[in-house]
């Protein structure tokens, strides 16, 4: 069950975001990262669907900003008749092709904001995927009931304790079932969010995992962001459990003009945006 989305979250900036009032670096615990990051994707969603709707389609399944689909891609292999949880669904366009390419789907967001656009696209497509709010380090899934979990940039880089919310994937795995999980690549941490190759300096240290936090006017979390190296992303991905099978780092797709944030065709001919975790359920 998805609840409605409060009326007005956060203050919104002029592009249509939440307003960041102050920016640090400084710890978080799971439940200041939940709570903020419930609030600020409420808020920012339709800004951000506005922004990269188009891209990401209503039924398409769009695994990075470097334009790597999974049409073409094939990473979760054969979906027909495979029971799938995506986690971090937003409006749940890679659910919606996966119920079209025959899965039997549960698309899983912590933003009741996005699972609301979500439902408007399940109207609007003809195409019903079940939506489920919920936190990530929590699934509210029996052992064993999923064939294949996935997660397209959905929610792990804001996961405080990554290692408990892989330990729950494992959990809701089947023996022998695969997870395929797009995050921001390690490598993005130490340079500014910009698009620009003129701007590849390194500004922070990679090794330094401290969150980085934004605040309202009042002082009050309304983003967390936390990073691992590939290094942690691995640990985290074995400790839980599953077997690694392969890592990939994505190429900007030629022909491809869209940009993304900190990701764009120039930086992305330079530097790696996106690490992919392909991993399986030993048995």
């Amino acid at each position: 069950m998805t609840q409605p989305p409060p009326s007005s979250p956060l203050p919104l900036a002029s592009d249509g975001y939440p307003a960041a009032g102050g920016v640090a670096r400084r710890s978080a615990d799971s439940a200041e990262s939940v709570r903020a990051n419930r609030l600020w994707w409420d808020a920012a969603a339709p800004a951000y669907l506005a922004e990269h709707g188009s891209d990401l389609g209503d039924a398409d399944f769009l695994w990075c900003p470097e334009g790597l689909r999974e049409a073409d891609g094939h990473l979760l292999r054969d979906v027909a008749g495979r029971r799938v949880l995506e986690i971090g669904c937003g409006s749940a366009p890679c659910s919606r092709w996966l119920r079209s390419a025959g899965a039997d789907v549960v698309a899983l967001d912590l933003s009741a904001g996005m699972l609301a656009r979500a439902a408007e696209l399940n109207r609007s497509t003809g195409i019903a995927v079940p939506l489920l709010q919920a936190d990530a380090g929590a699934l509210p899934l029996a052992d064993g009931s999923m064939d294949l979990a996935c997660s397209a940039f959905g929610g792990l880089p804001f996961v405080a304790d990554v290692e408990g919310a892989l330990r729950e994937v494992a959990r809701v795995l089947r023996p022998g079932g695969r997870f395929v999980a797009s995050v921001n690549h390690p490598m993005r941490w130490p340079f500014p969010d910009s698009p620009d190759p003129d701007d590849l300096r390194i500004v922070s240290s990679y090794f330094d995992r401290t969150p980085y936090v934004e605040t309202d006017d009042s002082g009050r979390t309304v983003y967390v962001e936390h990073h691992r190296t590939v290094g942690d992303w691995v640990r985290a991905v074995v400790g839980a459990g599953l077997v690694l099978e392969d890592l990939l780092e994505p190429e900007w797709t030629p022909g491809r003009t869209e940009n993304w944030g900190q990701w764009s065709p120039e930086r992305g001919a330079l530097v790696p945006g996106t690490l992919i975790l392909v991993a399986r359920k030993p048995g």
